[in-house]
């Protein structure tokens, strides 16, 4: 591994490749034989709401709860063909999963990937580039939200951020240059300079792979450790962060199959357990997790119930409670749910759910996790669903929210 490295101009071929397919309106599974396209600029300083969307999604008898609707933030890539024009801006009711439009935060060009500070005051976002950035916006309960900034993130394309527990660090991800960035969060929510940049430069690159393309960077739920899952080099890297200087030490490696492409890594709440999707081969793994000394520790592939060939897995959720998980099978148009056996050692397949969209992103639960929400990039939608906090099972919540090419769904 590499630190300050420039970011590599050539390495968007892969996700370019696959995030441009989804775009084609031609209805396959797999992202082939599309070309590349230009990106346009957005200045953040012109940051404005535009007029409000207006809801799909039918109403229900159901009542609300007291407190009232939720906020809902929706990424995009704004340099898509029919994509949207910044983040979306919607509400939710906690009870009936109703989603009702409210305008677009504009200004802020292909934030894809959402993550909120643990306060509830800052919402942060990708800004998915050859040239990447992360950007903050202060959120405000009146919906009059102010940009406060972008910063560069080193690196090409960044595709995930996470927010340090202790609130203090933006860790994020440049899956274009395959390296991982730490910025410091200042008293306002605004982000300073980078503190440090480090790329993955060993082990050398899976099979097909032209490079590392790191996909997402977490905390452990410890907080000891913050962990990269790089889809190019088939590796967990383990680091350790200096939480007073911003740095990051290297303690580890967890190395996959050769052509895995790990690409999201979710922990049991009992924080000795992980699950990792593999985007390449299909599978999802078990991992053991050693809080001790950070390491990771993967198990054998399983099945994600979607047949043979690969369907893109894209990410896990595990419920609250630590019974169930959920995979996203972008190809499948599908969510797998597992039973979570053994304290967290062990993954049960149990079906298959239809997502009601095309080519599922991202996943996330409510606060509560009575409800998932899945955004369907191709369809331009996302899907709601009840989670029955007993038997797992998933129950669509009426029809699908149309919103602009949506990557991901950041209910609060």
């Amino acid at each position: 591994m590499s630190k300050g490295a420039e970011p590599a101009r050539g390495a968007l071929s892969r996700r370019r490749f696959v995030r441009v397919g989804a775009f084609a309106a031609a209805a396959v599974t797999a992202p082939a034989g599309c070309g590349t396209q230009e990106d346009t600029p957005d200045s953040p300083e012109a940051a404005t709401t535009s007029t409000p969307a207006r809801a799909t999604s039918p109403s229900t008898s159901a009542k609300p709860r007291p407190t009232g609707p939720r906020p809902l933030f929706l990424g995009t890539y704004t340099s898509a063909e029919g994509g949207g024009t910044g983040i979306g801006l919607a509400t939710y009711d906690i009870t009936t999963g109703r989603i009702t439009g409210t305008g677009t935060l504009t200004g802020i060009g292909d934030p894809s990937y959402l993550a909120a500070h643990p306060d509830g005051r800052t919402l942060y976002a990708v800004n998915e580039r050859e040239d990447g950035g992360v950007t903050a916006v202060r959120l405000s309960t009146g919906g009059q939200h102010k940009v406060l900034g972008t910063r560069t993130t080193g690196g090409a394309a960044p595709t995930h951020l996470s927010v340090h527990p202790g609130g203090r660090w933006l860790l994020s991800a440049n899956y274009g240059s395959g390296s991982v960035a730490v910025h410091p969060i200042e008293a306002s929510g605004a982000l300073g300079e980078r503190t440090d940049l480090v790329t993955h430069s060993s082990p050398p690159p899976g099979p097909g792979q032209e490079g590392p393309h790191a996909h997402q960077f977490i905390t452990s739920p410890d907080g000891g450790h913050v962990l990269a899952v790089d889809l190019g080099t088939d590796t967990v890297y383990t680091y350790r962060l200096d939480e007073s200087a911003g740095t990051l030490r290297p303690v580890s490696q967890a190395r996959t199959r050769p052509g895995a492409g790990p690409r999201h890594l979710t922990f049991h709440p009992g924080g000795r357990f992980a699950y990792l999707a593999n985007e390449l081969d299909n599978t999802v793994t078990v991992c053991g997790y050693d809080p001790a000394t950070g390491r990771l520790t993967p198990g054998d592939p399983q099945p994600t119930g979607t047949g043979e060939g690969t369907s893109y897995p894209a990410q896990l959720l595990v419920t609250p409670n630590g019974s169930y998980a959920y995979l996203a099978n972008r190809g499948h148009n599908s969510l797998t749910r597992y039973a979570v056996e053994a304290d967290g050692a062990r993954l049960r397949l149990l079906d298959t759910v239809p997502v009601r969209g095309d080519f599922p992103r991202h996943i996330a639960f409510s606060p509560g996790g009575n409800l998932l929400f899945a955004a369907n990039q191709k369809s331009s939608t996302v899907s709601v669903f009840h989670v029955d906090g007993k038997s797992g099972e998933l129950r669509l919540a009426g029809e699908p929210f149309a919103s602009p090419v949506a990557v991901c769904a950041l209910p609060l």
